[in-house]
């Protein structure tokens, strides 16, 4: 990118880091960068550093939080005996959005990929553990894990991982459904999508 100035060369390399950024979208985001007025970009950026001074990790679910614990965690009408555990904190909202869950979460922070090096320990696998059994705030005996991971290899991987080590616990384990979307016309849909649908047929 010797053809730009310095400034707006970095700007745009450093664009290239976020998810689906090509170096065509960077570009375009630079150029319109530049068209805002000062106080707007300066905005933009002080968003960015906000984000990363006051956002961490809560104690509990270890989902993002701007309060330790999360409010999530704390609020007294979450039903503290069923826990929804997921990949990311996108995932917990995504879930939160639809308003038709009112259990408690846990966020793994990633899954298991021995190929890149990521193993049980490195995910927040044993303070989900140590929250059924009741080793940390959450005192009320947990009798639902519900599995949300993604439909993906790893995913699937990180679920039965848990699955198998959670039948030594008191707890009902449940995975969440899949197959075709509301709405979906089955003449769209995959084949395996529509090999799961069948599969995880149940009596109406």
């Amino acid at each position: 990118m010797q053809e730009y100035p310095k400034p707006l060369a970095k700007l745009i390399t450093e664009l290239q880091k976020l998810p689906t950024i090509g170096q065509k979208t960077a570009q375009r985001l630079a150029f319109f960068m530049l068209k805002l007025p000062d106080t707007e970009t300066a905005q933009i950026a002080e968003a960015i550093a906000q984000v990363k001074q006051h956002l961490s990790y809560c104690d509990i679910c270890g989902t993002i939080t701007d309060t330790n614990p999360c409010y999530i965690c704390t609020n007294p009408r979450r039903d503290r005996q069923v826990i929804c555990v997921v990949e990311e904190s996108d995932d917990l909202w995504a879930i939160e959005r639809t308003n038709g869950y009112k259990g408690l979460y846990h966020v793994l922070g990633g899954v298991l990929s021995p190929l890149d090096g990521t193993g049980p320990d490195e995910l927040g696998i044993n303070t989900l553990f140590q929250r059924i059994r009741g080793a940390t705030a959450d005192r009320e005996p947990v009798r639902e894990v519900i599995l949300a991971t993604n439909w993906t290899t790893e995913g699937q991987a990180t679920a039965l991982y848990l699955i198998q080590h959670l039948e030594t616990f008191e707890v009902a384990v449940t995975r969440i459904a899949y197959g075709i979307p509301v709405g979906g016309d089955l003449e769209y849909i995959d084949e395996v999508t529509l090999a799961k649908a069948l599969e995880g047929r149940r009596k109406v």
